[in-house]
């Protein structure tokens, strides 16, 4: 039979091959050579291995043809392993090569010595068509290397093994990795259950059998597990057994180990809210084996233990019902068909949801502590069942107003582990508004507004700018304001006080100070019997029932008194008197609230139509006026001497009219015929505070030789109205017959008026010469009546300033204004007493240069020159009042203007006369009166 052979004729012819790669070769002994044979090796034509020829486990193998087998068929052969001694040869092992694949572990052995018999075995091959297999004889060399193994009659038989059992078709296996594998060999044969049975891999390893079970007597069932099997478990594994009668081996069935599969990349989020995921599976690229048959998501909080799957059917899949922020860790699972299909999960997508609004409005907040400028808040643990979010916020909230209807607002965030808060910087006093918020990035929620009024604390400082002091001499008067800050109920102010400083060094400023205490609707307070000139310090501050708060402060200084001058009422303190002086005693006087700052003599001229002083109602002299300007200016009085404060401590004469200069002040002779008060003041003077105190101490009676005639003023007033009139119609017939000649003898007027012109311009020249020599004699007034003309009332007569624009001689006239105040001193000029005009009472002397005229002094002017024989007007006035009768005709008007052509100016005191230069004489200064602007 095909690859069957005896080896007569050695193994060739039976298509046996040696091994090309062993250790070396089968040798043939024949039949027809048995010269060659050991006497105790067997008769006949075999193959043979001889121990003693080779090295210890070397080994040889014999290959038999392959064979293609349709059907069950079985190899039987004769086998002899022999020692002389008994020694083992070596070992004698049946491969079987499926599909030239690898050598596999022998699936039938023997070894040591059998004796000198042939044995017979048989291999049942279940291996069939389309598969091929070849049977290799393989003889291993033992250590003794002695004796020999042979082999012979190899035979294919067409039908079963009687010996050895066949085992029916082995399928493969397909598990999935990490799963177990089972294989299970059925075989047929009797007697085959207490055979040696094993699964055989392809690459050697030998798997014992786990369970044999007998299905009836004639066929059994042996069970093979490979425990969790991996990649590298994948291979051809068949069933084995042995007997000493021979073996069967089945065919090689594949071990399939399916890899799970598991996806490459993490599954991608597409949306996110506070209680669900959105994402897709990302499951088209994975390692390991298909096909998929499953879809599943696995998800787990990272922070947490447990895990939820969910299947899924879609490439996109929304994961609900999660918790608000809170981070979540997505794989997903892909399964393959078999047990443990299913793959490990893919790579982590992890991610977090949104927080979500807060479950809740905070409770009402607990007031801890109250204070006046701070409140101490608790609240209630703020939990994530709360919260829904990790990240919030805790925020307290206030508001108050804080007067003319402004408000504050504020938040303070609040640390949310802490159990209290306090809100610092509040007002004392005031109703706060506070409120809790928590807050989220997804919303917020409020608590309702509790309000609470801050403790009273002590007051703010009064306004500075509030405090008015009103000084008098012995009293201030002090008022404030509520402090700006009142932090709560106003219940008294207290006011303390104490001098610091004083002008007076008499005052002592150095003692305890004063307390005052006023309710608290009272802002001001007079503090009497106080001492003049003292400043003193007041500290003024308010008080709640939490005490007094800070002290304003202010300085206030009384106001100085006047110094105190010695009684002269009653006492007339002249000491000397002659006609031109009088010598008064002058007492010290005493300071009060301020040193002396001077003395000061007052003389005062006796009017005949002024009242006298009262002594009890006079009236101090404030303005120092020297006799220089008291002479020019028409005052009543002038500052004779003034004294320092030194020159006087103790009683000391002085003498009025000594034509001597006292600071300035030049006490000039007294006007024999005048009447003079004398008055004594005393000056006291700081800063910008002066007190002056005075007190008359003498009077000067006028010179009595002759006496006063004073004439009746409603007669003079007519008189001087009389005057004025005849002047005013003269100067009418002047003008008239001026322009009279102008228009008759135009080609002749030109020498007239030069001639004219120079005969006034002579009178004029005598006139002005006669008046500066009456000025310059004014220097010698000592000895003449000064007051006589210039000193007027000053209820009637507002003197000038001296340095008043003086007026040209050339106006005649005032403003309509002046109207009134020039007739009433015309005509308080014109009742001067007659004895008043002789030639030694006149202080303007021949040869004198006079000053200009002012227009208000123009008709005191005029009368002086009237009444003074030093300007020759005398007699000439004299004559105007003789001649004049009760009727005014034009003859008399004529006579009078020949004779007094300067007193009719008095006449067009209300007028003004437009003045025109001459005629071809541009430079004259003759009045050429055209015509008059009544």
């Amino acid at each position: 039979s095909l690859g069957g052979c005896t080896f007569d004729d050695g193994p060739g012819p039976c298509d046996y091959h040696q091994d090309l790669y062993d250790d070396f070769d089968w040798v043939h002994v024949s039949a027809q050579e048995p010269h060659y044979l050991l006497p105790e090796m067997p008769q006949g034509s075999y193959m043979i291995v001889i121990s003693s020829d080779h090295d210890p486990g070397e080994k040889t193998r014999l290959q038999l043809p392959t064979m293609k087998e349709n059907d069950t068929h079985c190899i039987d052969f004769n086998y002899l392993l022999y020692s002389k001694d008994g020694a083992n040869p070596g070992t004698l092992n049946i491969l079987v090569r499926v599909n030239k694949g690898p050598l596999a572990n022998p699936i039938w052995n023997i070894t040591g010595s059998t004796g000198k018999d042939w044995l017979r075995a048989e291999l049942a091959v279940s291996t069939f068509w389309p598969n091929e297999y070849q049977v290799i004889f393989e003889a291993e060399v033992s250590d003794e290397r002695n004796g020999y193994i042979a082999i012979d009659d190899i035979q294919v038989l067409s039908y079963p093994c009687d010996k050895s059992p066949h085992f029916l078709r082995l399928g493969d296996v397909e598990v999935n990795a990490g799963q177990n594998a089972t294989f299970q060999c059925i075989a047929t044969g009797r007697d085959a259950v207490n055979n040696k049975l094993w699964l055989q891999r392809r690459n050697g390893e030998d798997i014992p059998v786990a369970q044999t079970k007998n299905i009836n007597h004639r066929r059994f069932a042996a069970t093979f597990k490979l425990q969790e099997v991996t990649k590298t478990d994948q291979d051809l594994y068949r069933c084995v057994t042995q007997s000493e009668r021979g073996s069967g081996v089945s065919n090689f069935a594949q071990l399939i180990v399916r890899e799970p599969p598991r996806p490459i990349a993490p599954p991608q989020l597409l949306g996110v809210g506070p209680t669900y995921l959105l994402i897709q599976l990302n499951a088209n690229s994975i390692i390991g084996d298909g096909p998929i048959i499953l879809k599943e998501v696995e998800y787990r909080m990272t922070s947490g233990t447990w895990t939820e799957t969910h299947a899924v059917n879609a490439p996109t899949y929304k994961l609900w019902h999660l918790d608000p922020d809170t981070e979540y860790e997505i794989r997903v699972l892909l399964t393959r068909p078999g047990e443990g299909g299913t793959g490990q999960p893919g790579p982590p997508l992890i991610t977090r949801t949104k927080c979500a609004e807060p479950m809740r409005t905070p409770k009402t907040l607990k007031i801890a502590e109250i204070q006046a400028r701070h409140i101490a808040v608790d609240w209630e643990s703020l939990g994530y069942n709360i919260t829904r979010c990790h990240t919030f916020n805790v925020t307290i909230c206030y508001h108050y107003f804080c007067g003319h209807n402004e408000s504050k607002a504020d938040c303070l965030d609040m640390d949310p582990k802490a159990p209290q808060h306090v809100v610092n910087h509040l007002p004392p006093y005031t109703n706060v508004s506070l409120k809790m918020i928590l807050t989220n990035p997804e919303g917020r929620k409020e608590s309702e507004e509790t309000i609470i009024q801050t403790d009273e604390d002590v007051p703010g400082p009064i306004p500075a700018k509030s405090v008015k002091g009103t000084p008098f001499e012995d009293k201030i008067f002090l008022n404030w304001k509520e402090p700006v800050d009142p932090n709560g109920i106003i219940t008294q102010y207290e006011v303390s006080y104490s001098s610091i400083r004083s002008f007076d060094p008499a005052v002592p400023v150095a003692g305890p100070p004063q307390t005052v205490s006023k309710l608290w609707n009272s802002t001001h307070h007079v503090f009497s019997h106080l001492h003049p000139g003292t400043t003193y310090q007041f500290f003024i501050r308010a008080s709640t029932i939490k005490g007094f708060g800070p002290a304003t402060t202010i300085n206030v200084t009384t106001n100085i008194s006047a110094p105190t001058l010695p009684d002269y009422e009653g006492v007339d303190a002249s000491l000397n008197e002659t006609a031109t002086t009088i010598t008064v005693l002058l007492r010290p006087a005493q300071a009060k609230g301020a040193p002396i700052s001077a003395y000061q003599i007052v003389v005062e001229e006796l009017h005949p139509h002024r009242t006298k002083r009262e002594t009890g109602a006079i009236e101090c002299y404030q303005i120092p006026v020297t006799y220089q300007t008291a002479l020019s200016g028409g005052s009543v009085y002038y500052f004779a001497a003034e004294l320092p404060p030194g020159s006087l401590p103790e009683p000391a004469p002085f003498t009025v009219g000594d034509n001597r200069t006292y600071q300035g002040f030049w006490n000039p002779p007294l006007a024999p015929r005048k009447g003079y008060n004398i008055y004594f003041q005393a000056m006291s003077s700081v800063e910008k505070e002066t007190k002056t105190q005075c007190v008359r101490i003498a009077t000067k009676a006028a010179a009595t030789e002759e006496p006063e005639v004073i004439p009746d003023p409603a007669k003079q007033t007519d008189r001087v109205v009389k005057i004025a009139g005849i002047s005013a119609g003269i100067l009418v017939f002047i003008l008239l017959l001026l322009v009279v000649i102008l228009i008759v003898k135009k080609s002749k007027l030109a020498k007239k008026h030069k001639d004219a012109m120079g005969t006034t311009r002579q009178e004029m020249t005598h006139m002005v010469n006669a008046m500066d020599r009456s000025y310059a004699d004014q220097s010698t007034l000592h000895a003449e009546d000064p007051l006589s003309i210039t000193f007027m009332d000053s209820h009637n007569f507002s003197p000038r300033l001296p340095n008043d624009p003086l007026v040209p001689t050339a106006v005649l006239g005032e403003d309509h204004n002046e109207n009134h105040s020039a007739t009433a001193e015309s005509s308080r000029l014109l009742d001067v007493p007659r004895y008043l005009c002789e030639g030694t009472e006149s202080p303007y002397q021949t040869g004198q240069l006079h000053p200009a005229i002012r227009v208000a002094d123009l008709l005191q002017h005029i009368n002086l020159m009237k009444t003074s024989d030093s300007y020759g007007f005398k007699e000439e006035y004299e004559s105007f009042f003789e001649g004049q009768s009760a009727s005014w005709d034009v003859a008399k008007k004529d006579q009078n203007r020949t004779k007094n052509r300067y007193g009719n100016i008095i006449a067009y005191d209300h007028s003004r006369v437009i003045l025109q230069p001459v005629e071809d004489d541009p430079s004259s200064d003759y009045i050429n009166a055209n015509y008059i602007d009544v």
